[in-house]
C-alpha cells in the first residue's frame, strides 16, 4: 500500500477562544508529515491504521492573550479506507513567548490520485501554560494539502 502524507491539523482555524468573554481569532498553519508507516488490517485492500508526527509552522499566527503562535508538532491516528481517513489526534503549539497549549482534533479526509486532497473536522483547547493556563475554546478547521505534500 503506498500512502502519501496525510493532512495532519492544519488549515484555516476559526475558534472562540474564552477567557471571561468570547474573543474569535483564526489563523494559517502548514505541517508535513514525517514518516508514514501504514499497517494493514487484512479485511479488505487498503484498509489500514496509520499513526504520524508532523512538524507545523504557523504561516498566519493566531494572536491569543496578546501573544501570536509559532510552531507546534501534530501526533495523529489515522484509519484509512479507500479515498478516505478518520483522524484524531493531539496538537502541541509553542507561541512566540515560549507558553504552549493543547488540542485535542477530530475529522476526515479525502485522498485523490492517491494523495491526500482535503480534510475537516474539529478541535478544542485541551489545556495551556503561562498566559494561556486555563483557555478554552475551539472550532471547525479545513485543510487543503499542496503539491509538496504540506497541508495547509
Amino acid at each position: 500500500m503506498r500512502i502519501k502524507p496525510l493532512v495532519l491539523f492544519v488549515g484555516a482555524l476559526s475558534l472562540a477562544v474564552s477567557a471571561t468573554a468570547q474573543t474569535k481569532v483564526s489563523g494559517t498553519i502548514q505541517c508535513k508529515a514525517g514518516d508514514i508507516k501504514p499497517v494493514e488490517i487484512g479485511d479488505k485492500p487498503g484498509h489500514a491504521y496509520a499513526i504520524l508526527q508532523g512538524d507545523c509552522t504557523w504561516t498566519k499566527p493566531m494572536e491569543i492573550a496578546g501573544v501570536q503562535t509559532k510552531s507546534g508538532t501534530d501526533t495523529v491516528a489515522s484509519e484509512m479506507s479507500g479515498n478516505g481517513s478518520t483522524d484524531r489526534g493531539y496538537h502541541v503549539d509553542t507561541m512566540a513567548n515560549g507558553d504552549k497549549f493543547t488540542v485535542r482534533f477530530q475529522g476526515t479526509g479525502k485522498s485523490k490520485d492517491g494523495k491526500q486532497a482535503t480534510g475537516s473536522g474539529t478541535w478544542s483547547f485541551v489545556d495551556g501554560t503561562g498566559k494561556v493556563k486555563g483557555i478554552k475554546g475551539g472550532g471547525k478547521y479545513k485543510s487543503t494539502a499542496s503539491p509538496d505534500g504540506c497541508g495547509q
